[in-house]
Order: structure tokens, then sequence, then C-alpha cells
């Protein structure tokens, strides 16, 4: 990266780290995991997206491993939500909490989609594959966290805008910055901005996609 890169401001890529720990220890704990299993859920949840950028595609040490205050935080998240598990799982699943971490992650996921693809685009990727970089760096950490506890990922599932939105805005970054040379900094803040919105007002209008078929009735299941 050059010194023109965007780079994460703390309070994005610590904040979303935090909420995807939450998230992710909540998950194992209510699949009845001991401490280590609710570890690694939530460590999967909060570093997923990165450890497959850096391992799988870029072929470099994930970014979590280089600095320890990632495992610190998710160590210690994972700590408190199982020593007060009840109080913490109430709270935690209340419709307005749920809102507030829904857009803590409106703010990191396309933030770290940025990272991701100029990461990408280092390594001379071609334009789609940059793309699709950015948009595995933002929703892998729950893919893989939902495969483990074998629950059918929420990235296939019918629910909010989450992936094509954010699809959406790395091409929206990539035009910005490859068709009408707009700077490196002014593209993410306007990506980020654009993916922000949208999560706000498919939040608030609760905006949901739908299956493609609906469910069958009772005894008319296909054969």
């Amino acid at each position: 990266m050059t010194d023109a890169d965007f780079h994460v401001p703390p309070f994005f890529d610590y904040g979303a780290t935090l909420a995807w720990a939450m998230s992710g220890a909540l998950v194992g704990i209510r699949k009845h995991f001991d401490f280590t299993g609710v570890f690694v859920i939530a460590l999967l949840s909060a570093t997923g997206g990165g450890l497959l950028r850096d391992a799988l595609f870029l072929r470099r040490i994930p970014a979590f491993l280089l600095d320890p205050n990632y495992l610190i935080m998710i160590a210690a998240t994972t700590a408190l939500i199982a020593l007060f598990t009840r109080p913490l799982a109430h709270l935690l699943v209340h419709q307005t909490t749920s809102k507030l971490i829904d857009l803590v992650d409106a703010l990191g996921i396309p933030a770290f989609a940025v990272v991701g693809m100029q990461l990408a685009e280092a390594e001379h990727i071609p334009v789609v594959g940059v793309a699709f970089v950015g948009v595995v760096n933002g929703v892998a950490g729950g893919l893989l966290r939902d495969v483990v506890v074998r629950d059918v990922p929420a990235l296939l599932r019918p629910g909010q805008f989450v992936s094509l939105a954010l699809a959406i805005a790395c091409a929206l970054f990539l035009a910005l910055r490859l068709v009408y040379r707009v700077g490196t900094t002014d593209a993410a803040w306007t990506m980020v901005g654009f993916f922000f919105l949208i999560r706000v007002l498919a939040v608030h209008f609760n905006w949901q996609t739908r299956a493609i078929i609906d469910e069958p009735p009772a005894g008319h299941e296909p054969k």
C-alpha cells in the first residue's frame, strides 16, 4: 500500500471485530459449546473474512496474527459472555441492541472490503477478482461461523440485502477509482457511506429478500 491508500480507522476495525465476536460467542453458547468452542466461533466470526482473504487468495500472513489486539479482544469478549451468559444474552438479543450491532457492521464491513480490494489490486488481480476479494472480506466471517455450527449460512437464506449491497458498493468503489479517477480515500468514504445508507434503510424499513419458491403447504412436499 502507499500513503494514499485508505486505512480503516481503529473505531471501524475494533468495533466491527467486537460486534462480530459477541455475535459469534452467543451462537456458540446457544449451541451448548464449551469455552474453547465458543472462542473458536467468536474467532471465526470476527476474523474469518480476513483469514480467507490473506491465507487463501493473497497468500500472506493473516492480519490478526500480526496484531495481538485482535486475539486479546476476542478472548476477552468470549470470557465476559461466558461468565455473564444469561444477562448478556438477554441484552444482546434485544431488538435495539441487535440494530446497533447491525449499524457497527454497516461501517466496518465496507471499510474492510476496501482494504481487501486494495491488497488484491497490489497482487495485480483482475477487476472482477478484486471485487470478489472485497465481498469475501466482508461476509466470509458469518459464512464460516454458520458452516462450523451446521446452520444454513445466513448468506444463502432470505434476509436483508447485505451481500448484494456490498457487491454493489465494491463495484461503486472500483468505478470511482478506475473510470472516474476519484482519489482512493474519497472513493472509499463514498463506498462506506453508500453501504451504510443502504444498511440503515434496510434495518429501519426491514427490507428483506424472498425465497424463489415459498414453503409448500403441509402434506404437499415435493417428492
